[in-house]
């Protein structure tokens, strides 16, 4: 690459995320509420699960709208469906610069989506996936496993 080919070339936004699956979870005043924080395994019987997120928008990504996505992936990376239908949430968010905030500062986004109780397969491994604008990184992702029903003796 030349010297005029390279001045052409734009860095990508740095978004940071956290997503963390819950029992609940509710967004007030921009801050979130969390119960049951960290949850890991789940079942085997259908049960309420919930996705906090908290988005970290760039100070020259403010007052811009973006696009997330958060998707529910098997250990295959298969998005996994109800029917045909996958289950997925999507939307948009606008993080606007507060008055008073020092240039730089990373503005927060909290989101919370509550799902009502989900029959998934037993003794296997999903994700959610967050992606934002279409991009997604390793680490914006919460893991969780399906307990298999006990066997009766």
């Amino acid at each position: 690459m030349d010297e005029q080919e390279s001045d052409l070339v734009f860095a990508l936004p740095t978004f940071q995320a956290i997503v963390l699956m819950a029992d609940a979870v509710q967004v007030t005043d921009g801050k979130l509420f969390i119960l049951g924080g960290g949850l890991g395994i789940v079942g085997p019987r259908p049960q309420q699960i919930s996705v906090a997120m908290r988005i970290g928008v760039p100070w020259d990504q403010a007052n811009i709208k973006h696009q997330w996505e958060l998707s529910l992936r098997d250990e295959d990376g298969q998005t996994v469906t109800i029917g045909e239908k996958p289950i997925a949430v999507n939307g948009q968010f606008e993080a606007g610069r507060p008055p008073g905030a020092s240039a730089g500062t990373e503005l927060w986004v909290p989101l919370g989506i509550n799902f009502g109780p989900l029959q998934l397969a037993h003794g296997r491994r999903f994700v959610w996936r967050l992606s934002i604008n279409g991009a997604s990184l390793d680490h914006w992702k919460a893991s969780f496993s399906v307990r298999a029903p006990e066997q009766q003796a």
